[in-house]
């Protein structure tokens, strides 16, 4: 079966056992469209709410992190932050985050100074110390008892919090990129989705993504869903706030599959894509390849169980981080060869780069919880029949 064909089967397929409510998919090379499918409805028993298609806005969560990288990487270039000097020369605050090292008999946290400056290179690698609440029961309890609100709320309050790790001593997923967006804000002097939609978004043509959903988009929009114990799935009523203190860097914007699949030709094509130069090749180069040294991606184990399960892409293949990208460091069972690139968005979405055969792919569902089998395995069929395509 020829790929556009197959990619359509897997979706549809995937929509008839339940495995997703809808899902869109699109396979690129830097120049070309090699497959675009979408199956299933944008909001579960809602045929008013029309069919998934890859104009369908959805909450693209983590996918957020490498777009605002590439907004870091460009005042890179221009010489307005620096990958290794001490962040806090930008940012004051983030030369007074402390370490979390436990709590007293009384239960109040014991924090003390971290012994080396973050850097925008921790931030961008996820080596900084900051974690996500998802994956820890210590930030969990750290916010119960200081009052602190979860990142979701995009209160600045919940930046403030200590990291868990001192910098450059061990990758930890979390908040480091919302930091890295608030850098961009202070060198560039605009709110950063702002500075996404003049330097990023609108010269690659991603005119349906934003932080900010606008009345089109919303009539494009699909809801959220959540599986229940049972199996079925239902609508999860999560919207990221429409009024926000802090516009999230690391998780905030909506958007569409063909949006997402032209920022990806753009990686592809070594920061152009159809002849718009939005990043230097030399800086794509330094983004795509391990960052963060002997350091390894390690298991994240949920400490929210509705909201994802434990967490780790490719259990047994070793892992380290790129700017802002997962590498496998060896070939997958899909057919990626070692050096490949992807990550992912809470609601289950997905993405591949594969900069040796210049193949790229996204995946977009809407559903809880994160890292669900049953809908990254239709990515997964995905990749696979892409890579039995090329033979």
């Amino acid at each position: 079966m020829e790929l556009q064909g197959a990619v359509q089967a897997i979706l549809d397929s995937g929509v008839a056992r339940g495995d997703v409510v809808g899902a869109a998919a699109q396979v690129v090379t830097s120049e070309n469209v090699l497959a675009t499918a979408a199956g299933g409805s944008r909001v579960i028993d809602d045929p008013a709410a029309g069919p998934m298609t890859t104009d369908t806005v959805c909450w693209i969560a983590s996918m957020t992190k490498a777009v605002t990288g590439v907004a870091a990487m460009q005042l890179v270039e221009r010489d307005l932050l620096h990958l290794d000097t001490p962040a806090a020369e930008v940012m004051s605050t983030l030369g007074t985050v402390g370490v979390l090292e436990g709590f007293d008999a009384e239960g109040r946290p014991r924090v003390r100074p971290a012994r080396t400056p973050i850097t925008l290179r921790h931030l961008l690698t996820h080596t900084a110390g900051f974690v996500y609440e998802l994956w820890s029961e210590d930030l969990l309890r750290y916010n119960e008892v200081t009052g602190t609100p979860s990142i979701m709320s995009c209160e600045r309050a919940a930046l403030e919090v200590p990291a868990l790790y001192d910098p450059g001593d061990q990758w930890m997923y979390g908040t480091g990129i919302d930091h890295v967006g608030l850098l961009v804000e202070e060198v560039s002097g605009m709110r950063l989705g702002d500075y996404l939609r003049r330097h990023v978004l609108d010269p690659l043509g991603m005119h349906s993504t934003s932080f900010a959903i606008s009345d089109e988009m919303r009539e494009r929009k699909a809801a959220v869903h959540i599986r229940g114990d049972d199996g079925s799935l239902g609508v999860f009523g999560f919207e990221v706030r429409q009024d926000p203190e802090v516009e999230l860097g690391g998780a905030g914007l909506y958007g569409t599959v063909e949006d997402y699949s032209r920022f990806l030709q753009m990686i592809l094509g070594r920061g152009t894509r159809d002849a718009v130069q939005v990043l230097a090749p030399e800086t794509v180069d330094k983004m795509v390849v391990n960052n963060m040294g002997d350091l390894r991606v390690v298991p994240l184990p949920s400490a929210m169980p509705g909201f994802s399960g434990d967490a780790e892409f490719y259990p047994g293949v070793e892992k380290s981080w790129g700017l802002t990208f997962q590498i496998n460091e060896e070939p997958l069972p899909t057919g990626r060869p070692a050096g490949g690139l992807m990550w992912a968005g809470l609601a289950n979405s997905f993405y591949w780069i594969d900069m040796q055969n210049g193949l790229a792919g996204t995946y977009i569902s809407q559903q809880f919880p994160f890292g669900d089998p049953r809908t990254f395995a239709l990515f997964d069929r995905i990749e696979r029949a892409c890579y039995a395509a090329l033979g």
